[in-house]
């Protein structure tokens, strides 16, 4: 592969203009979310000609699942283009736990922690995540089917924080056409090639299910649906700005404890029914978990109002991405992922 200079003509303005401001936020290292993909590796280009026109040091992080015969290959995949984009590359194997959330959900989880684990050991405090508008309407349209709210609707976040991490989306307003046309263009001067990830268009998990079956009908009938999707994701950001200020007033007045994964159950019913759910959303996302569907918030709620007035109840025990909420002596608490079964 040629170097990171001569690639230069190679990057699109549109795709370098959200990593500016991006990369400018922070004096530390930062990272990439390197997978080996178009995304991700045009993402690491991007980021790593900002870095140089910036001064900051830039790494690529790759997670090695396990779950792919090829897995090994990706990898080593990743490593030769971090070295040829000047940057260095850190990888690990993490080992997918799968529980009842499914294959996705695990192996998200896994990745997460991997970020995080390598974050750590690279004095790394910011990971770029190379999430793109098609992403977004995707998880607008999963979070509709799964009856997850309204409030739901507001999907990616462009900045996040996880771990103690910050996660930055800089490209979730553009379309991955115009990365795909700029992955070919470095393609044909750097003999560079995209992994191509099986699971990606296998029916069998529900993204690639909605982006093979479904997707193809709405691009027919309905051209602007993805634009349309990452309006009501916009919409609805602004929507849940204004709620969680409610809800961030309602949580300080529930005793929470000090890292925040307990409250009192006692405060927490003294609270209208309506907030006593949005208090509940709040904090399973301060927690970094996702935003229950609408059938799982309910039998929490129902639970929680229907236990013992002084929270006794040991038998309150309820599962939700990959932890455990149970109630200890009055207080509602979310257990250490030690514990999950």
């Amino acid at each position: 592969m040629i170097r990171l200079e001569s690639c230069w003509p190679d990057c699109d303005p549109a795709l370098l203009e959200p990593l500016r401001p991006a990369l400018a936020g922070g004096a530390g290292p930062a990272a990439v979310a390197l997978s080996g993909g178009a995304d991700s590796a045009m993402l690491a280009l991007h980021a790593a000609r900002v870095a140089h026109e910036t001064g900051r040091t830039l790494h690529a992080f790759h997670v090695h699942h396990g779950l792919q015969a090829d897995a090994d290959r990706w990898q080593a995949h990743a490593h030769r283009l971090a070295a040829a984009l000047g940057i260095s590359c850190h990888s690990l194997r993490v080992e997918v736990a799968i529980r009842g959330d499914g294959m996705e959900s695990a192996a998200r989880d896994a990745r997460y922690g991997a970020l995080a684990r390598l974050a750590g050991l690279a004095g790394v405090d910011t990971v770029l995540l190379a999430h793109h508008r098609d992403d977004q309407a995707e998880t607008v349209l999963l979070r509709l089917l799964r009856g997850a709210g309204p409030l739901a609707l507001a999907a990616m976040a462009p900045e996040m924080t996880r771990d103690g991490l910050r996660y930055l989306r800089p490209w979730l307003a553009v379309p991955r056409t115009r990365i795909l046309r700029c992955a070919d263009r470095y393609g044909e001067h750097s003999g560079w090639r995209p992994v191509d990830d099986p699971s990606n268009a296998d029916p069998r998990y529900t993204r690639a299910a909605l982006r093979e079956r479904l997707a193809p009908v709405l691009d027919a009938r309905w051209p602007g649906w993805q634009g349309t999707l990452v309006r009501h994701a916009d919409q609805g950001r602004e929507l849940a700005l204004l709620i969680d200020e409610v809800a961030r007033a309602d949580w300080s007045g529930l005793d929470p404890s000090p890292d925040g994964t307990a409250f009192s159950l006692a405060a927490w019913r003294r609270l209208p029914p309506a907030r006593q759910a949005l208090a509940l959303r709040h904090w399973l996302g301060r927690q970094g978990l996702r935003a229950p569907s609408a059938a799982r918030l309910d039998e929490l709620l129902r639970q929680l109002r229907g236990l013992h007035a002084l929270g006794h109840d040991r038998h309150m025990r309820m599962r939700h991405d990959g932890r455990w909420v149970a109630c200890v002596r009055g207080r509602v608490v979310l257990e250490p992922k030690t514990q999950v079964e």
